[in-house]
């Protein structure tokens, strides 16, 4: 018995080193700016319900796509108000918002009715999307290890990544970036 925990032991200490001590060893890399982003289809959930959506739907519009870890994490939470908080001025800019983690749909339904979220969040079970975008971790049951937003064009190319974010004060930076105050508008 004692030799299976410390098996367990040495796993999750090789699999911390490689996510977080060696860097890049278990990430891929991150999209550039000018690259197209991959198109993919999942459904969104919103407080009216979930439907199917593709990246493909939003061609014509400036799209920020946000990925965290977890729904009501502390990060996590302070950084989907924020963009909640700043959503009138994407709005009214013609920005979409889509957050992504790996969450189901039963608690994103509730992190959206706990917290008002007027945008959707993305269903990425199997980190296919995160995948993609060179967001996912190396390890299957763990959430998403990076918090990364992607600035998507009209054209659906890559305008801004931002790479290392401030949950609390990333979305004034996101608006900031494009040229829309920033500021709450409670």
């Amino acid at each position: 018995m004692k030799t299976v925990g410390l098996s367990l032991v040495v796993i999750v200490l090789v699999a911390f080193a490689l996510v977080y001590l060696i860097p890049g060893s278990a990430r891929a890399d991150l999209l550039k700016p000018g690259q197209k982003a991959p198109d993919f289809k999942t459904q969104m959930v919103t407080a009216d319900g979930v439907k199917d959506v593709k990246l493909s739907d939003f061609e014509g519009k400036k799209v920020v796509l946000y990925f965290y870890p977890k729904d009501f994490t502390p990060g996590c939470t302070k950084e989907a108000c924020a963009f909640r908080d700043g959503y009138a001025k994407y709005r009214e800019a013609g920005i979409v918002v889509l957050g992504c983690s790996v969450d189901p749909v039963d608690r994103h339904q509730a992190f959206i009715k706990k917290y008002g979220l007027p945008f959707p969040l993305l269903l990425d079970p199997n980190k296919e999307i995160a995948k993609m975008y060179g967001v996912a971790n190396g390890i299957p049951l763990l959430g998403l290890d990076r918090r990364v937003t992607y600035v998507i064009g009209e054209d659906g190319k890559i305008i801004r990544v931002f790479a290392d974010v401030d949950p609390a004060l990333h979305s004034d930076e996101v608006l900031k970036s494009l040229g829309v105050q920033a500021g709450s508008n409670k």
